[in-house]
């Protein structure tokens, strides 16, 4: 088991610290998400294959970001009314946080210097070059980690990949 991943703390909408340990031994996705991004439909696909997995160990952690172009505006109370209402999301959503720069959340860093920035997948390369991202820094929303059972963050996946590409990537590590 990884335990410095397990031991990351991360906040939860109502302020409270939540540590990863609670996710040992399961299947996590990860992703920054926000409400007003080309993106945000992703939500649909997301909560399809939670709602598929979660019973077989599939957690998807939400962690919404307002850094892209102030997409993710509103109260943590207020993003999470219009993920439920909109795209009827059950998957656990905590506190926004920021994903890059000097207030970056302890999580993100450590997902980044594990699976760092490719250069793939990006394909509509000005969101690259509008979110002024640094070397590992995420692009954009939607950018989305997998981490497996052991705690090993095993792939990062840009928000511009197919759906159906991310969910034959759960698919076959679900197994």
């Amino acid at each position: 088991m990884n335990e410095k991943f397990y031991n990351i703390e991360v906040l939860n909408q109502d302020g409270t610290t939540q540590n990863l340990k609670e996710y040992e031994g399961k299947l996590l996705l990860i992703v920054n998400t926000a409400t007003g991004c080309g993106f945000t439909p992703h939500y649909e696909e997301l909560e399809a294959m939670y709602k598929d997995y979660k019973d077989k160990g599939f957690e998807i952690l939400d962690f919404p970001c307002n850094q892209f172009a102030n997409q993710a505006k509103g109260t943590d109370q207020e993003i999470n009314q219009f993920c439920s209402l909109k795209y009827n999301t059950t998957f656990k959503r905590f506190k926004k946080i920021e994903v890059n720069g000097p207030n970056k959340c302890e999580l993100f860093k450590y997902l980044e210097d594990n699976q760092p920035y490719a250069g793939k997948g990006m394909k509509l390369g000005f969101l690259s070059k509008l979110s002024k991202a640094k070397d590992n820094e995420i692009r954009w929303n939607f950018t989305k980690f997998i981490v497996d059972r052991e705690g090993n963050v095993i792939k990062r996946i840009e928000p511009t990949t197919n759906m159906k590409d991310v969910r034959k990537i759960v698919d076959d590590l679900i197994k």
